[in-house]
């Protein structure tokens, strides 16, 4: 993956920063809150206890925006925790806004460049961010200022693209084969790591490429990491974490339809379940051996059926959605969504058109709600060669992308609403809605039951981060010139 780079019960106040779960194990928001990137470690992105719904989400209005001049893109999920809006940017700054006001309260010192995805996670004490593009730093959370770094990168040409979770003193984030100093170079591997939160010592971590060969030629191979925060559920201690794709893709002229690479390529293009003490892997599942058209499986969520067992949920660019059994990774389900053409293909004899593209299906977080799973697709194909690397994306602002709902007991697609444009604001669901923006920057609001369209607001901007709902206010991080944080709000 490339990222498109763009100009049960609450707890207490007290203990807003963490991401906490309840007697079952599931993941419960704090009220008024989203303080991680997934909204809680069931990645369901989903507000339970604000009370914007059909009936009045025709009343929100700009509560405030903040620009925010150097700060690049943003790429990002806000984390919202104890009043304060958090969200990094691609120069490595942090910005710490008051949820009321607009107001800025710190800015930390911008580390370095880096393409995204990137962002925040929150606890009592300590913001965690990317530090450039090499690793992870901690941010005391009153002031901004650096409390650790460590590097999790092997190579110059490694790279961090990923916003980390902090769960139980562990902070959790992964390397990529992509960074400013280089994309998908030989011999680069993607490795999740943990990290101790008081320290930055690491704790394990976990190498998503098999075997020490890189699928045996590192000369030319490289692929893996993961792009997108973990669920996780802390009764069995269990991280759900999708990982990226194996390149080269789809060839060279030397080595044409990834020939380099014989076999299924694992670990890549997989949902894998690893001890979040040890970081041992329990299972996986891998959606797409041998991936040819850059399938990332980079999404993955806890999805909990009303009287059913939980569900976890894989899905990423491949346009596949996969329902599997938490304990045995076994597979229940699986569907597809967006639109697909070719791309079963295992080899090409010359241009060929395929769908999704290399920029497209399931690129942006989905969200789930009552064993429903809301995903956005993205529809624009691309033209791929045999013999030549496709590093840098389908066309993006070209076609309509969609957003389905499917039912996570049986994978059965309830519905399928075409939206026009492409939404890389993922999902998040409150109230009877659910939402995504737009690259151009609209903010949709979609009836859960049917898809139909309710609601829409122009940002005047794009937008290529992922909104927050904290209470009764969507935070919105806004690519614009300059780049800026809109927070929508009910009056009163």
């Amino acid at each position: 993956m490339v990222a498109v780079v763009l100009a049960g019960s609450c707890t207490s106040g007290d203990d807003a920063g963490d991401a906490h779960s309840t007697s079952d194990g599931s993941a419960a928001p704090v009220a008024a809150e989203w303080p991680t990137a997934g909204a809680d470690l069931d990645n369901s992105r989903t507000a339970p206890s604000s009370e914007i719904t059909s009936a009045n989400v025709d009343e929100l209005e700009v509560g405030w925006e903040r620009e925010l001049p150097e700060a690049g893109t943003l790429s990002t999920a806000p984390v919202v925790v104890d009043g304060v809006v958090y969200l990094q940017d691609s120069s490595g700054s942090v910005n710490a806004i008051d949820q009321a006001t607009g107001d800025v309260r710190w800015t930390s010192e911008p580390t370095g460049a880096n393409i995204g995805p990137f962002g925040v996670a929150v606890d009592e004490e300590r913001v965690y961010a990317l530090d450039a593009a090499t690793g992870v730093l901690a941010l005391s959370k009153d002031d901004g200022e650096p409390l650790w770094s460590t590097d999790i990168t092997a190579t110059d040409s490694t790279g961090v693209g990923i916003q980390p979770l902090v769960v139980d003193d562990i902070v959790l984030a992964s390397s990529v084969p992509v960074s400013i100093g280089g994309i998908y170079a030989p011999g680069d591997r993607g490795v999740i790591s943990a990290l101790d939160a008081e320290t930055g010592e690491l704790l394990w971590e976990f190498d998503t490429v098999l075997g020490d060969d890189l699928w045996g030629h590192p000369e030319v191979n490289s692929g893996g990491g993961a792009w997108y925060p973990p669920a996780v559920d802390l009764e069995t201690r269990t991280v759900y974490v999708g990982t990226g794709n194996p390149a080269p893709f789809p060839g060279t002229p030397e080595w044409p339809n990834g020939t380099s690479r014989p076999g299924d390529n694992l670990y890549t293009d997989s949902i894998l379940a690893l001890d979040l003490d040890t970081g041992a892997l329990r299972w996986f599942h891998q959606v797409t051996p041998h991936d040819l058209f850059d399938r990332d499986q980079i999404h993955a969520l806890v999805a909990r059926p009303p009287g059913a067992d939980p569900v976890v949920v894989s899905a990423g660019k491949s346009g596949v959605v996969v329902g599997l059994d938490p304990v045995t990774g076994d597979v229940a389900w699986r569907t597809e969504v967006g639109l697909h053409q070719n791309d079963d293909l295992l080899t090409l004899d010359g241009p060929t058109e395929i769908a999704p593209g290399t920029f497209g299906g399931v690129l942006t977080p989905p969200a789930t709600a009552d064993g429903i799973v809301y995903l956005a697709s993205v529809r624009s194909p691309t033209t791929l060669l045999p013999d030549e690397t496709a590093y840098f994306g389908a066309p993006m602002g070209v076609g309509d992308g969609e957003v389905t709902a499917v039912d996570a007991t049986d994978g059965e697609v309830l519905w399928t609403s075409t939206v026009d444009g492409d939404p890389l604001g993922g999902a998040a669901v409150v109230g009877d809605l659910v939402l995504t923006a737009l690259l151009d920057g609209t903010v949709l609001a979609l009836d859960r039951a049917t898809g139909e369209e309710v609601w829409r607001h122009a940002t005047e901007g794009s937008v290529n981060g992922w909104l927050a709902v904290a209470g009764d206010d969507l935070v919105v991080p806004v690519a614009a010139s300059p780049p800026k944080v809109t927070l929508l709000r009910r009056p009163g």
